[in-house]
């Protein structure tokens, strides 16, 4: 199992945390009527596995963790150097719309984290003439239990409590009993689908910012390597990559520019890389 979660979804299990596997699949090992890890093995390898098996494994391996808001400088580095440069190329119409791309964005919290960030920076500055629908919100991630959630816009109040305040709150969910509903505004402003990192990008189209935090970090270092290249090459000139607040990039120099601000780290395209 090991090798087959290598090649799926690129995460490296070496033999000290080979318990990852046993307690995270043996429940499926019983769903399923297995003996053993081998026998899913081939399952899942073999022809005739039926997709929802492969699915179902890939939902059990992969790790959702995720909060509102997440890394507070990510979203001043937003608001305060790159919102306002987008703001001016629309109005000067050097560019039609914003392309964001969150990656590996688990159950949602970081692209809808994104349009509640914009649409409150456009309405605490007076900004009409500019709307977040100049803001196109990709979100994907391999596991298509988080999508959908994701999708549902529903959460419960400890998901919540974890990274959202009040202002955003009040401003952008409305509880039903133990629920919580996003606005459907800022729903409609994200796009979810599923997609593997491992895969090729060329469909994805190129981007403007591009959010890949604390998901490389489970990439053996090759694969860790070929997919910030391809992202890379998905940015477009003057674009931004975020990456998590703990990760090292150390191999940035070949594509990015490394740029700070108030203690954030974030790597802007070199102009000559694409």
């Amino acid at each position: 199992m090991q090798k087959y979660i290598k090649e799926q979804c690129g995460i490296q299990i070496t033999l000290d945390r080979a318990y990852l596997i046993e307690s995270r699949l043996s429940k499926l090992l019983s769903e399923l009527g297995l003996r053993n890890y081998f026998e899913l093995y081939r399952m899942v390898c073999a022809d005739r596995v039926v997709g929802e098996v492969v699915e179902k494994v890939i939902d059990e391996i992969t790790t959702n963790e995720t909060q509102w808001f997440r890394d507070k400088i990510l979203w001043e580095i937003i608001e305060n150097i790159l919102l306002p440069v987008y703001i001016r190329e629309i109005r000067g119409r050097n560019r039609t719309k914003v392309r964001i791309w969150s990656a590996a964005c688990s159950t949602g919290q970081e692209p809808y984290s994104t349009a509640m960030c914009i649409d409150n920076y456009l309405y605490r500055n007076k900004i009409n003439d500019i709307k977040l629908a100049h803001f196109e919100i990709l979100a994907t991630d391999i596991s298509q239990a988080a999508l959908q959630v994701a999708k549902t816009g529903k959460y419960d109040s400890i998901s919540v409590q974890r990274g959202m305040d009040d202002t955003y709150k009040l401003r952008y969910l409305k509880q039903l009993d133990r629920t919580w509903i996003i606005d459907e505004k800022i729903k409609k402003a994200v796009q979810f689908h599923q997609f593997n990192l491992l895969k090729s990008f060329l469909l994805l189209g190129n981007f403007d910012v591009i959010l890949c935090r604390y998901v490389t970090i489970y990439f053996f270092e090759e694969l860790k390597k070929e997919v910030l290249g391809k992202m890379a090459s998905a940015l477009n000139s003057g674009g931004v990559l975020f990456l998590g607040n703990s990760e090292i990039f150390s191999d940035y120099k070949e594509n990015f520019l490394m740029e700070e601000y108030m203690g954030g780290v974030y790597y802007r395209i070199k102009k000559n890389s694409r």
